[in-house]
């Protein structure tokens, strides 16, 4: 499903059905981002409905139609970074390591892999990786999800995919 303006115009003004439309068309990937920034699927979905919930609420504020994927994704990535703030104050000092690798199972060596290495990554290397790899976001937009500037996240992504190559032992 597809992201239509006139959609985030109704759900601004408090159409539920066109918010209905909106949470279709972008829960997959808040989910998918969520998942492979937590690694926790039962986290994944709390924080994907917080988000929804929170948009929900706070749809009335949003300034530009155009740019509620990138709005959403924000929301998303604090509750993220909460989430993950959470782990700390629960467990004392622990590593955050230790909550990945509960992702969907997947038999396939490569992407195992991959996984592998993106475990490694600090939570703010593989959020950046997620949103620009799968989810085909610009830094520009990048930036604005995370509150970073363009430059930032431009630098932290390269070093990260090299990190990554390295990793995967691909140099």
């Amino acid at each position: 499903m597809q992201l239509t303006q006139s959609d985030v115009r109704n759900a601004r003004g408090g159409d539920r059905e066109a918010f209905g439309r909106l949470y279709d068309a972008v829960a997959r990937d808040l989910y998918r981002t969520a998942l492979y920034t937590l690694g926790n699927p039962q986290d994944a979905e709390d924080v994907v409905a917080e988000t929804f919930l929170e948009a929900w609420k706070g749809i009335h504020t949003l300034r530009e139609e155009g740019s509620f994927r990138q709005w959403i994704m924000r929301i998303l990535s604090i509750r993220c970074k909460r989430r993950i703030g959470g782990y700390v104050r629960e467990k004392g000092n622990i590593d955050i390591e230790d909550y990945l690798g509960e992702g969907v199972p997947d038999d396939n060596a490569p992407r195992a892999e991959v996984r592998e290495a993106m475990a490694r990554l600090n939570p703010e290397e593989r959020q950046i990786v997620l949103l620009s790899v799968l989810e085909g976001y610009t830094m520009r937009e990048i930036g604005e999800i995370l509150t970073l500037p363009q430059g930032t996240v431009s630098s932290k992504l390269h070093r990260t995919l090299k990190k990554l190559r390295r990793m995967l032992g691909d140099t």
